[in-house]
């Protein structure tokens, strides 16, 4: 099912190369410092419940092409009404896979059913029961649980995603036992700092709560933030992450920030109040990262729920939020102007828009040393989404101002599928420059494990 060459060049010379730089980094440690893992696997270390519910359930890449082909949420397990035999979502999953030709869920679905449970033929209508009962049986296999196959898909570190309130007890968990096992926490303050986020007033009481600050001040509010991020760093964190309609930044004077978090905290906003101070609270967060040292990162460019029906009744994250273009070049101004030089803030960009690649953001990071590149993102986290990235990017931002891979996924058992597409594509990259001669051999060989998992750990501090 799984070719020894997948993802390398047809020509033999350039193959042959990639091979050889795979080699050197196919059992390399994972470094996963940006992902959706949920932190209960961590602290509890739980069987997975069943194989619907571990690949298809949760997983919004199956959801909406299942969805675009006229699969109901309910087949699927979600919604009233919804089919609650897992053998059957699993089913209607197999009936459907052929869908998913061509596209990176196919690599990481196959990668899965060979290398995590052993299973050599596709999965199809054919083989789905008997796929069930195998996958069924290793879930309930200690082997199977989560720090098990933490260990066994050698990860070395992985950051979750974690809302400003959070407690972080399952991190605490972590902790407190005797596993070995790096888990460490990434502070995701958007609910906090969303006026349009629900429930965004109850949420700045709980702030201050929580902190012991008045968050019914501007000043107040801040020291709330800082306090909540000095508790993840004593909980491991080295890290921040900012999902935002656009990169749009401000750099208020401090009466008027103070005078829109008044209206914002009372509710009386304006036309542009939201967007201005999450434009503003997005520099914010950029002073106390070069003041504390926590890299940052921005996850801006997506509508998110585009369909309000689907919202309606299914909820968020459902398989319908799309990309929008967004302008970096002009958004992060105001905080480059304000933050931009500082030596020790490191701001992380993601986009979804590849048309900034080459026209504004390998341009942005190849001067301000605080920008680095974040990996391909969410819809391009491909083969050809990784091969556009490294072709527009490298020439004018080089390697080092990119951070390596992250998987960013909910699915655990994708991990190491992600990774190997991530470090195959890289390896096909750097023997295409060797045998173009703008790459010796040698420098190939020294940045195929920095691209693996080098940067990532250099630039997240890790």
């Amino acid at each position: 099912m799984l070719h020894p060459d997948r993802l390398f060049p047809a020509d033999l010379a350039t193959r042959e190369l990639a091979r050889k730089l795979f080699a050197e980094v196919e059992t390399l440690a994972i470094v996963s410092p940006h992902g959706h893992t949920d932190p209960r696997w961590w602290g509890e270390n739980p069987h997975f419940s069943n194989p619907a519910d571990l690949f298809v359930v949760p997983d919004h890449y199956v959801l909406r092409m299942l969805i675009s082909q006229g699969v109901s949420y309910e087949a699927l397990g979600i919604g009233e009404g919804r089919e609650k035999d897992p053998r059957k979502i699993w089913r209607t999953f197999a009936e459907h896979f052929h869908l998913f030709q061509g596209t990176p869920s196919r690599l990481w679905v196959d990668h899965a059913l060979s290398e995590v449970f052993g299973l050599s033929e596709r999965l199809s209508p054919k083989n789905a029961d008997a796929y069930y009962d195998r996958i069924a049986e290793c879930l309930a296999k200690p082997d199977f649980r989560p720090r098990e196959l933490h260990d066994r898909f050698n990860i070395e570190v992985i950051a979750t995603t974690d809302g400003a309130l959070d407690d972080l007890h399952w991190h605490q968990q972590v902790l407190d036992s005797d596993w070995s096992g790096r888990v460490v926490p990434t502070y995701r303050p958007d609910a906090v700092i969303d006026p349009e986020a629900d429930g965004f007033t109850d949420s700045l009481d709980k702030l201050g709560e929580l902190t012991g600050c008045d968050t019914g001040t501007w000043q107040g509010y801040l020291d709330a933030h800082r306090a909540r991020r000095a508790f993840f760093r004593r909980m491991g964190a080295t890290a921040t992450d900012h999902g935002h309609p656009s990169p749009r930044t401000a750099n208020l004077s401090d009466t008027q920030a103070a005078a829109l978090f008044d209206r914002v905290r009372s509710g009386r906003l304006r036309d542009d109040d939201a967007d201005l101070f999450r434009a503003q609270m997005l520099t914010e967060m950029a002073r106390m990262s070069a003041e504390d040292g926590m890299v940052m990162q921005l996850h801006p460019g997506s509508w998110r729920s585009h369909s309000a029906a689907v919202h309606a009744a299914y909820g968020r994250d459902k398989g319908f939020d799309i990309p929008v273009r967004v302008n970096f070049t002009e958004g992060l101004k105001p905080l480059l102007d304000a933050v931009g030089m500082a030596p020790e803030l490191t701001l992380i960009l993601f986009t979804l828009d590849e048309t900034t690649y080459s026209r504004e953001l390998a341009p942005l990071a190849g001067a301000y040393p605080g920008l680095k590149l974040g990996p391909p993102w969410w819809f391009h986290d491909s083969y050809e989404g990784i091969r556009r990235f490294r072709e527009m990017a490298t020439e004018t931002a080089g390697f080092y101002n990119t951070v390596g891979f992250n998987d960013d996924t909910r699915a655990l058992c994708s991990i190491p599928a992600r990774h190997d597409v991530s470090r195959r594509v890289d390896s096909a990259f750097l023997a295409e420059l060797v045998v173009t001669h703008r790459l010796d051999e040698e420098e190939a060989l020294e940045l195929a494990p920095l691209l693996a998992n080098g940067l990532a750990k250099a630039g997240y501090r890790l």
